[in-house]
């Protein structure tokens, strides 16, 4: 006899359609985690490559506070760069 409700005769909701859509979300969330982390690795990359800049922006901030000399800065700035 054949099962008309939502689950077919092996109990697969939808007539078989649930594990497509099972397979689906799977490759989806597979996809998603390697993009997550290309994207993730290839921004540590680049901030490691902007590190300089960093600290450039870091020097600034500690020479208009008035913490370090101009000398200080000067030095420091060409240690960065």
């Amino acid at each position: 006899m054949m099962n008309w409700g939502y689950y077919n005769m092996m109990g697969v909701p939808f007539g078989g359609w649930g594990g497509g859509l099972l397979m689906i979300l799977w490759w989806g969330l597979i996809i998603a985690v390697v993009v997550g982390l290309t994207r993730w690795m290839l921004g540590q990359q680049g901030n490691s490559q902007r590190g300089g800049s960093a600290a450039l922006d870091i020097l600034k901030e500690r020479y208009a506070k008035g913490e370090i000399s101009k000398q200080e800065f000067e030095d420091k700035k060409k240690d960065i760069l």
